[in-house]
């Protein structure tokens, strides 16, 4: 049993390190690169921003306690001939400060397609106040982007989940 000891505590350590250097979703960029385009007629599109709320935590029983969430992020296309364009996808802290771009070339999203980025339920970093800008361009007369965030934990029996809608910035 002495010999067996160091032999699983390496594979306990071995195990904990590999745990801490797992990816955190939707950022590898292949899920993107296979989405790219470039826009050749960018000066007859129509350009504006979005600005979508989304909560990596939030408040439990006091300021002081919070709860972690997974939050799905839908980019969706509301068009059932046009295809839309989205620009860049940047993600912001409780502060303001740029956390990541997903991507910062336009991706492509057919019609009535959604895509979605996922953050992790582990990822605290955008934290009670985090949010998305996203850039985008349509068609003249095309539905503009619609963005969703869907928020939700689970623990045990017991289950959390609320939505929250993009708005137009620019």
């Amino acid at each position: 049993m002495r010999k067996l000891f160091p032999f699983i505590l390496f594979i306990l350590i071995l195990s904990c390190v590999e745990k801490q250097e797992e990816e955190v979703s939707s950022i590898d960029s292949v899920n993107w690169n296979n989405r790219m385009v470039e826009i050749i007629t960018a000066d007859s599109l129509v350009s504006g921003a979005s600005y979508l709320s989304v909560y990596s935590e939030i408040y439990s029983e006091t300021e002081h306690r919070t709860h972690n969430l997974t939050s799905t992020i839908s980019m969706r296309n509301t068009n059932l001939k046009d295809t839309i364009y989205i620009n860049k996808a940047e993600y912001f802290d409780t502060k303001g400060t740029p956390i990541r771009t997903y991507f910062d070339q336009p991706i492509y999203i057919k019609p009535m397609e959604t895509v979605e980025i996922v953050i992790d339920e582990k990822d605290r970093s955008g934290g009670t106040g985090a949010n998305f800008l996203f850039q985008w361009s349509i068609k003249p007369n095309s539905h503009e982007p619609y963005f969703e965030g869907v928020m939700i934990s689970t623990s045990g029996q017991q289950g959390l989940s609320f939505t929250t809608q993009g708005r137009r910035v620019e």
